[in-house]
Parts: C-alpha cells; sequence; structure tokens
C-alpha cells in the first residue's frame, strides 16, 4: 500500500495498479472502516478500483501527520481482511446480436470466433463488480475471458440505449442509462440497474458477483 497526497484536502490510498479481487477486497475493507468510524476531520471517503480516495478539513483532524498515522493502521487492518467469504450473485438477462448488440459481429472476428461462440463465452463466465461510476449505476465489472478484450471504439456513439451492455478493453459493463459512450455493444438487458424510486437506486454493489443469461427476442420484448 502506498499512501500519497491530492492536492491539500485529500490523500490517495493505493492498494496496486491491478483490477482484481486482492484489491478489491482491501478497498472495501478500508471505505467500510472509515465510513463507520471517520477519523476526525474526514469529511467523504471515495472507493476506486484499487485506491481509496480520503477527503479531509486539516482542521479538524489534529495533524496531517497523525491523520497519515490512522489512514496506514486502518489500511494495515484492511489487508487482513479474508477474500470474499460470501457475495450477492446477480444474473442478468441478455438479448445478443442484432438490433441489440450491433458491435457483436466486430468483437468475434476480432477474437476468431464466431457471434455465437461469443455470446457463449461472454454468458459463459463469472464477473465481480470492482467499481460503480461514469453514470449512476454504471458497473465496472472484471472477469471477461481475455479473448474477448477489444479496444474501445475510435468514435464513441452520442447515444447508448439504457441496458446496453458493452465490452472496453478488458472490461464488461451495463449502460443503466441513455448516455454516450465508446463501449463496443454486444447486448441489451431489459432489466434496470438504476430505480431512482427505490433505495438503494443502484441495483448492483462493489463486490458483487454477476452472471449473464443469454435469451431472446421474445423474452426481451415480454420483460416486465
Amino acid at each position: 500500500m502506498t499512501l500519497f497526497p491530492l492536492g491539500d484536502a485529500a490523500l490517495v490510498l493505493e492498494f496496486g495498479h491491478a483490477i482484481d479481487d486482492a484489491a478489491l477486497v482491501r478497498v472495501q475493507a478500508l471505505a467500510a472502516s472509515l465510513g463507520r468510524d471517520p477519523p476526525a476531520g474526514v469529511t467523504d471517503v471515495v472507493p476506486a478500483f484499487a485506491s481509496v480516495t480520503v477527503f479531509y478539513d486539516l482542521a479538524r483532524a489534529g495533524s496531517y501527520d497523525q491523520l497519515c498515522a490512522e489512514l496506514r493502521t486502518r489500511a494495515g487492518r484492511a489487508a487482513s481482511r479474508p477474500p470474499f467469504a460470501t457475495t450477492r450473485v446477480i444474473e442478468i438477462p441478455v438479448c445478443y446480436g442484432g438490433e441489440f448488440g450491433p458491435d457483436l459481429q466486430q468483437v468475434a472476428t476480432q477474437a476468431g470466433l464466431s457471434a455465437e461462440e461469443a455470446v457463449a463465452l461472454h454468458s459463459g463466465a463469472e464477473y465481480r463488480v470492482h467499481a460503480i461510476g461514469f453514470v449512476p449505476g454504471f458497473p465496472y465489472l472484471g472477469g471477461l475471458p481475455a479473448r474477448l478484450h477489444t479496444p474501445r471504439r475510435a468514435t464513441p456513439r452520442t447515444q447508448v440505449p439504457a441496458g446496453a451492455v458493452g465490452i472496453g478493453g478488458a472490461q464488461t459493463g451495463v449502460y443503466p442509462l441513455a448516455t454516450p459512450g465508446g463501449w463496443n455493444l454486444i447486448g441489451r438487458t431489459p432489466l434496470a440497474l438504476f430505480r431512482p424510486a427505490e433505495d438503494p437506486p443502484a441495483l448492483l454493489r462493489a463486490g458483487d458477483t454477476v452472471k449473464f443469461r443469454s435469451i431472446s427476442p421474445e423474452e426481451f420484448a415480454s420483460w416486465k
């Protein structure tokens, strides 16, 4: 773990640079600890893929050195947390290809696969939610099979429909809202990932396990 300042009112605790379960466990453990019992002066805690950014008010923190020492102690405790023992498993139905996934064939061709083989590979894997961001409820999923890793589009789309399932580099994700986006679209889910009237509004959270299930256009159309 490394700790370094971000301007004059924030510190970053970094647990490496890889998007993997080991970093995620430490990030979530530290963020939870700081959320439950924030040290004096801490005003906000922002977890990311492999780091936690801590915002603070130095006038209430005692001293910079004291705050750093406390954060290092908390990070050390987080390092001893065991790997995920239990996790929520969320199944997401996806209609792949055609109008739902206009980039599926391109992704498959790049991988040397048929469209059907690419769908089987994508839907047969198990994914971990490493972060929620970009727009409310957007899950960044690790675990994409290496053969499906695909660079982002050179020219982003100005409008991606809500529910679109995409691949961007080594990750896959689901657009919960209609928004511009540069990931390769391979399918779409009828499942709402962001529900502003509910608490919490985001269906997924960091640490969840996600599995995709291939469905037909008819099932997509009949989804309620």
